[in-house]
């Protein structure tokens, strides 16, 4: 099968030829429809994250079950339409039992190779499914079922910025109707967040981003305001809020310079929550008394506080009777071949998701 893989650090992603295992016992083979092109793959790409390469790329995709492997009919059987889920909780640590299925100790380890390229080598899997390909083998649990009229590439969306954003806005940060929200980095997961905080009422919701570009973007997935990132946004903020700063600023950058920029624009006693997922070595300063004084919340968000089982079905539900826009979200619906060239124009800052289609 064609699949987008990296050979390292740093390297142009190609399409290149991999051969899948058969589905073991518990897992499925998934043939993708969709795929989008995450930022959180060019972090794979460009070292700011650190797998294990040559790596399979993708992680936010939707597909078809193909082949169920002994044991893993249980959830999904041949010809089920299914979401990706990157994260997929054990339900049985102690952050599953205890209602935080988003920080189950088994996600984030690194994931075995599944496959091979032509010549022999091991590859590896972008957050253990590898979904800029043709098909997949991943466990089970790694699949939601949606119906099969949720159109595949909104389908994809859900698996990874729509689930992310939703979350982020709705549970880790509660908004509620009438408060003030920014949201700064308008890639397709902050374009989302914009989406959710419209959605939940929120007013004024401001649009923050370094490209003018983005503007028109951001104004047709909700925002009532854009500001273009700069030194002085912080202060444009408080002029569209009355002076105080906004209620919620929902970071999608992950750099310790937007975090900053974040927690300036946000009131006294307001709440910072961070999205985006930066660089371990990228260190956010805070001064004590500022802490103090300001009594904001600086908090993260892991996939949205969600629960996927529980959670994409609503959202597929709410694409479905209308309730939920996400056509601003897809600015390009490319083939495998030009994901590439989608990996670039992300690295500019330009666009919202770009979707491979498959077949």
């Amino acid at each position: 099968m064609k699949a987008l893989i990296v050979a390292g650090k740093g390297d142009t992603p190609r399409v290149a030829d991999v051969v899948l295992p058969p589905a073991g016992p518990g897992e499925v083979r998934v043939r993708i429809q969709a795929a989008g092109v995450c930022h959180s793959d060019l972090s794979m790409v460009n070292g700011t994250l650190s797998p294990s390469y040559p790596l399979v790329l993708g992680h936010e995709a939707a597909g078809v079950v193909v082949e169920v492997g002994p044991g893993g009919g249980e959830r999904v059987g041949v010809g089920d339409h299914v979401v990706l889920n990157w994260a997929p909780p054990c339900r049985e640590c102690w952050h599953c039992t205890h209602g935080e299925p988003w920080l189950c100790a088994h996600n984030g380890r690194p994931s075995a190779p599944r496959g091979n390229l032509a010549s022999g080598e091991n590859a590896h899997v972008t957050l253990g499914l590898g979904a800029l390909a043709e098909e997949v083998v991943v466990p089970s649990h790694a699949v939601v079922p949606v119906p099969a009229d949720l159109p595949a590439d909104i389908a994809a969306l859900l698996g990874c910025a729509v689930l992310t954003a939703t979350g982020a806005v709705n549970r880790t940060a509660a908004v509620r109707p009438g408060q003030s929200v920014v949201v700064v980095g308008l890639g397709g997961v902050g374009l989302a967040a914009l989406i959710a905080a419209r959605s939940a009422g929120a007013d004024p919701v401001i649009g923050v981003d370094l490209s003018e570009a983005k503007r028109d973007l951001a104004l047709k997935a909700g925002a009532t305001d854009f500001v273009v990132s700069d030194d002085g946004m912080p202060k444009a903020v408080r002029g569209l809020t009355e002076g105080r700063g906004a209620d919620h600023a929902i970071e999608c950058v992950g750099r310790s310079a937007t975090i900053g920029a974040a927690w300036r624009a946000t009131r006294r006693g307001g709440q910072v929550t961070v999205v985006g997922m930066g660089a371990r070595d990228d260190l956010v300063s805070l001064g004590a008394l500022d802490i103090f004084h300001s009594a904001r919340t600086l908090r993260s968000s892991v996939y949205g506080s969600s629960d996927p089982d529980r959670d994409l079905p609503a959202l597929a539900a709410a694409v479905l009777d209308g309730s939920l826009d996400l056509t601003p979200l897809i600015t390009d619906r490319i083939p495998l071949e030009s994901a590439p060239a989608a990996f670039e124009r992300m690295a500019r800052g330009e666009g919202a998701r770009s979707v491979v289609l498959f077949g």
